[in-house]
């Protein structure tokens, strides 16, 4: 079964999940998981912890393998801190469960954890992710793990002495959880198990005394100062500490493939103490789990969802194809850290997968670019929807910044493109033309925008030299002859090779680029008072030929 191919990571952890799996449990449906805790806004770094176990699902699916795509919602993790942006005020619940906390003021949602699914929820689906979406709330509030809860507590002195062995060890620095275990560490005795408190609803609460017989558990909330005893048999509102809690997870639910980001795979994080305690503690095996590195946004720090002001998967959308979004996190192995860029990168990004879908329309597409354009474009279940006609996003990026969003205007200069095969309607260039319109209003600074003269530059051109009158009267005479996207790049750039005596098509000298570089920068001012903007073939079929001729109309 094995379909390995050279430096595909994707087909790669796809033959190891299979072959684990038929080793550990031969006929068992394969399970692959994610985790994600509501807390913020699930920016583009969480979505790796998707993307990476998706694609593995997805290769195995293809394979005519039963996989199943599990995605843990860490709902019932305690509400840490107030991500930067959202009300002060909310501090008041730092201790609940995140489904416990009402959600940000103007949401249509009604919990803190709902709030911030939705709109990863609506990516996903966008991204043709196929999930089976578990709430963590549900299962400990249900008692789906109460068997497993009762366990860990039985075997806590020996949880303790695995946990023990990776205490003097220098942390990694990346898991919140760290404080946690430290406090749980200085207790008398070690619990692995935090009742949220009955009165307050936090988790602020210690564990004084636990008896294996009755179940009987006291604690005492160090917030309110409440203090009872429950019977852990029949109590459904607390969880097992994070370290813990996970690997019995992935013994629970039988996880094959689980990857984690470099901060839980540091000495004595979660990843390296779980595979210890799902073997000794659960009797199960732990999952393969690839380390991923983490997801950058150019110009900005590391992405954390309780600083807030992050991205989501959402904003991505709103200016990328969901085949582009896919892309990006296929084509970079798990443990390469790449960036995402909101900024003018954006169109020679777009750029590179244009160039990879024309090789694999040629059929000049590489094995492993082919096997990678397909995971960006289908899944499993099939084809995502694509834009009919892909027209440079550079390009329609200029014409709705040029022409502000006017659609008949807009549709005058893209028909203007390709002669032979006319756009018949804006809607062959959609979704693409949408996302562009969408970054140029977004992610284009007003300053930044074109705007086209209104009268000619009297000044400007009054003060010409004879050599760059003669440029502007060689474009404009040209102007009907080449009146197409290509034709006006040869335009533009021959002027100044006609001038110097060669041909149109020859190769410029370096002395010729200079000339050619002075000739763009007379266009731009004369045509936008600048000396730089849109690439000129499609700043002039913006502007149109009679205005064109006003405005390089030297007297």
């Amino acid at each position: 079964m094995a379909q390995s191919t050279e430096a595909d990571w994707v087909a790669r952890f796809a033959d190891d999940v299979i072959a684990e799996a038929e080793r550990r449990a031969p006929g068992k449906k394969i399970i692959v998981a994610s985790g994600i805790s509501p807390s913020g806004p699930i920016h583009l770094g969480n979505l790796r912890e998707i993307m990476v176990p998706h694609l593995v699902a997805d290769e195995i699916k293809r394979r005519g393998v039963p996989c199943e795509h599990i995605l843990s919602w860490d709902d019932f993790d305690r509400y840490r801190k107030v991500p930067a942006g959202y009300d002060p005020s909310y501090a008041e619940h730092i201790g609940k469960p995140l489904t416990s906390v009402p959600a940000p003021e103007g949401s249509s949602y009604e919990t803190w954890s709902d709030h911030f699914k939705a709109p990863f929820r609506e990516a996903l689906a966008a991204l043709g992710v196929e999930v089976t979406e578990i709430s963590q709330t549900v299962e400990y509030t249900s008692g789906a793990y109460r068997e497993q809860i009762l366990h860990a507590m039985r075997e806590r002195r020996r949880i303790d002495e695995v946990l023990g062995r990776y205490r003097t060890k220098k942390k990694g620095g990346g898991e919140e959880q760290d404080d946690e275990e430290a406090t749980l560490a200085q207790a008398p005795e070690y619990f692995p198990y935090k009742p949220y408190c009955s009165a307050c609803g936090k988790d602020t609460t210690t564990v004084l005394a636990y008896d294996d017989d009755t179940t009987d558990l006291t604690y005492e909330c160090q917030d309110c100062g409440n203090r009872e005893t429950v019977r852990l048999s029949e109590f459904d509102r607390g969880k097992l500490v994070w370290k813990v809690d996970w690997p019995m997870r992935w013994a629970f639910k039988g996880v094959d493939f689980e990857p984690s980001g470099v901060d839980h795979q540091s000495p004595g994080s979660s990843w390296m103490v779980g595979q210890q305690l799902v073997r000794e503690i659960f009797g199960a095996e732990p999952p393969i789990g690839p380390m991923y590195a983490f997801v950058g946004i150019s110009g900005m720090a590391k992405m954390s969802s309780s600083k807030g002001g992050v991205p989501i998967a959402a904003d991505a959308l709103q200016i990328m194809e969901p085949q582009l979004l896919r892309w990006l996190y296929a084509r970079r192995r798990p443990n390469q850290a790449f960036n995402i860029s909101f900024g003018d990168e954006i169109s020679r990004t777009y750029d590179e997968w244009d160039a990879l879908e024309r090789k694999v329309a040629e059929g000049t597409a590489a094995p492993v670019d082919l096997a990678v354009h397909s995971r960006a474009a289908s899944t499993a279940s099939g084809e995502l929807p694509t834009t009919p006609r892909k027209l440079p996003y550079r390009t329609l990026a200029s014409v709705v910044d040029i022409t502000t969003g006017d659609e008949e205007q807009t549709l005058r200069i893209l028909r203007d493109f390709d002669q032979e095969q006319p756009l018949a309607s804006l809607d062959e260039a959609r979704p693409r033309l949408d996302c562009a319109e969408r970054w140029v209003n977004t992610h284009v600074e007003p300053e930044a925008r074109t705007q086209v003269r209104t009268e000619p530059d009297a000044k400007a051109l009054a003060a010409l030299s004879g050599e760059e009158r003669e440029a502007l009267k060689l474009l404009v005479d040209g102007l009907p002859e080449h009146w197409s996207l290509d034709g006006l790049t040869t335009l533009v750039y021959g002027v100044p090779k006609i001038q110097a005596g060669f041909a149109p098509d020859a190769k410029p000298t370096p002395e010729m680029k200079v000339a050619q570089r002075s000739f763009f920068a007379l266009l731009y001012k004369l045509l936008v008072g600048r000396d730089t903007g849109p690439r000129l073939p499609t700043l002039l079929l913006a502007v149109g030929q009679d205005r064109v001729r006003e405005l390089l109309a030297a007297s």
